[in-house]
C-alpha cells in the first residue's frame, strides 16, 4: 500500500474513543447574561431531537499529519438538506404561535438558510416565501423550491434580497427568519456544540467559518458554558474569506464595522456586516477570529475531496483552509486536539470545477505557461519533449500569431500542464529556462 493510499481518509463517520477525565471543578456559567445561554441551547437539542441528523465526526489522519495533533470533522455538509442551517430555521418556526405560523413566513438567502428555512416550513406545514439574488447557483435554486417555498429572485447580493424580504414582512405580515441575528436561530445552530462535546469530550480546539455569526455564536454559547460546567478551558475560533472578514475590524472597534465590498468564493459567508446579537456573544466567548486567503480555501476544498472523500462547499472548508496554512499558529493558537465544522456541502458543480482547477494550481499541481517563439518547425515538438522529460502532462496547448505584442515571425503559446506539486513545477520551469525559453507563469 502506497503513503497516498495510506493517509487518505474513510468517509465513514467514527467516534473519538473517550478516555477517563480528570476530577473537575465546575466554574460560573460564562453564559449566563449574554442573549442565548447554554440552557436556551439545551432547550433548542431538545426541540430538534429526531429532526434533524446528529451528524458524525470524521477523524481526519492527512490533517492530524499536517498539524502534529488530532483533527476531526464536523460533517455538517452530511446534514439534511446540506448544511446546518435547519437546525436554527427549524427552532425559530417551532416557536412561532398559531397566528404567526398562519402568516407565513419570509428569508432571504444565497442558498443555504433558504434550503433550511424551506425545509423547516415544509415539515411544519407553514406557508415560505424565500427571497434569493439574481445570480444565485442553480442547485440551490431548485433545491429551496424543491421543498415547496415560493422564490423571489432579486437583487445582485444578499443584503439586497435581505432588504426585499424585510420589506415584504412590513407589507404582508410574514414573519421574517433572520439567517443569523435571532436567539432562537443562534440556539439553534448551537446544538452542534453540544454534540461536538458529547462525541469528543477531550476536544481542545473547536474552529469554524463566520459570516453573520449566527454558527459561531452559537455554538460558542454551547462549548464555553459546558466547558465551565466541567471546569475546562476549550478554545474557539471563528475563520473569514480575508476579502469578507468584518468581524477582526469590528471586534478590534468594539463596534459593527459595515465592509463596503464582499468578494469570495465562499458565497455561504459573504456577509458584510455581523449581526448585532451574534457580535455580543462572540466579542465574550470567541477567543479568536481569523482569516484565509481564497487560494487556501480553494486548497482546502481538494483537500477534503481527495483526503477524506467529502464534498464540502468553500464556506465550510475554510476551518480547514486555517489548518492547512497554519493559521492558528501563526496567531499563537499551539496544536491540539481539534474539531473543525464543515457547515455546508451545497456547491455549484460548475463553482465546483472552477475552485478545483484553482485549488490545484494553488498547489502547484496545475501550471499554465505562456512563451513567444519563434514561428519555426520544431519547435513546439523540443517545448513537448523538454515538458515530458520532466514528467509534466500536458493538457491544452494554445498558440497564435495575431497580436500587438507579436512581431513578425513570432508566436505566442500558451500551455496548461499537471505537475506533482511546487517543486515540480518548478523543475519544468527551470529545465525550459535552461534550453533558452522564457516562460512567464499564469495565475
Amino acid at each position: 500500500m502506497t503513503e497516498q493510499a495510506r493517509q487518505d481518509e474513510s468517509s465513514t463517520p467514527t467516534e473519538p474513543t473517550p478516555t477517563e477525565a480528570a476530577p473537575t471543578i465546575p466554574r460560573e456559567d460564562p453564559t449566563r447574561n449574554l442573549p442565548v445561554t447554554l440552557a436556551d441551547i439545551r432547550r433548542a437539542a431538545e426541540v430538534l431531537d429526531g429532526v434533524v441528523e446528529k451528524t458524525g465526526l470524521h477523524h481526519s489522519r492527512a490533517l492530524e499529519l499536517h498539524t502534529k495533533a488530532p483533527v476531526w470533522l464536523k460533517a455538517e455538509n452530511l446534514q439534511r438538506s446540506g448544511s446546518f442551517k435547519v437546525r436554527g430555521a427549524y427552532v425559530r418556526m417551532k416557536n412561532l404561535t398559531e397566528s404567526e405560523r398562519a402568516r407565513g413566513v419570509v428569508a432571504a438567502s444565497a442558498g443555504n438558510h433558504a434550503q433550511g428555512v424551506a425545509q423547516a416550513a415544509s415539515r411544519l406545514g407553514i406557508k415560505a416565501r424565500i427571497y434569493m439574488p439574481l445570480g444565485v447557483a442553480l442547485p440551490k435554486l431548485t433545491a429551496t423550491r424543491d421543498h415547496g417555498a415560493e422564490v423571489v429572485l432579486h437583487g445582485d447580493t444578499v443584503d439586497e434580497a435581505l432588504a426585499a424580504a424585510e420589506e415584504y414582512a412590513k407589507e404582508s405580515g410574514a414573519v421574517f427568519v433572520h439567517p443569523f441575528d435571532h436567539p432562537d436561530i443562534i440556539a439553534g445552530q448551537g446544538t452542534i456544540g453540544l454534540e461536538i462535546l458529547e462525541q469528543y469530550p477531550e476536544v481542545e480546539t473547536v474552529i469554524m467559518g463566520v459570516g453573520g455569526g449566527g454558527l459561531l455564536a452559537g455554538v460558542a454559547t454551547a462549548i464555553k458554558g459546558w466547558a465551565a460546567e466541567l471546569g475546562r478551558d476549550i478554545k474557539v475560533i471563528g475563520v473569514q474569506a480575508e476579502d469578507a472578514a468584518a468581524y477582526p475590524p469590528s471586534l478590534a472597534a468594539d463596534a459593527l464595522v459595515p465592509l463596503t465590498k464582499v468578494r469570495t468564493i465562499a458565497d455561504g459567508i459573504a456577509v458584510g456586516r455581523p449581526g448585532q446579537m451574534p457580535f455580543e456573544i462572540i466579542r465574550e466567548l470567541v477567543d479568536d477570529v481569523v482569516t484565509v486567503s481564497e487560494d487556501a480555501l480553494a486548497r482546502a476544498l481538494v483537500f477534503l475531496l481527495e483526503r477524506s472523500k467529502l464534498v464540502v462547499e468553500p464556506a465550510g472548508a475554510v476551518g480547514v483552509a486555517a489548518l492547512l496554512e497554519h493559521t492558528l499558529v501563526d496567531s499563537g493558537i499551539e496544536p491540539s486536539k481539534t474539531v473543525a465544522v464543515l457547515s455546508g456541502g451545497n456547491i455549484d458543480p460548475l463553482l465546483m470545477l472552477k475552485v478545483i482547477q484553482r485549488g490545484l494550481a494553488a498547489a502547484g499541481r496545475y501550471l499554465t505557461i505562456k512563451m513567444m517563439l519563434q514561428d519555426r518547425a520544431g519547435e513546439l515538438a523540443t517545448i513537448s519533449r523538454i515538458i515530458a522529460e520532466c514528467g509534466a502532462n500536458v493538457t491544452r496547448v494554445d498558440h497564435t500569431r495575431i497580436g500587438g505584442a507579436l512581431s513578425m515571425g513570432d508566436v505566442a503559446i500558451t500551455i496548461d500542464m499537471e505537475t506533482n506539486g511546487h517543486e515540480h513545477s518548478n523543475e519544468v520551469l527551470d529545465a525550459l529556462r535552461e534550453h533558452g525559453y522564457d516562460p512567464q507563469v499564469m495565475q
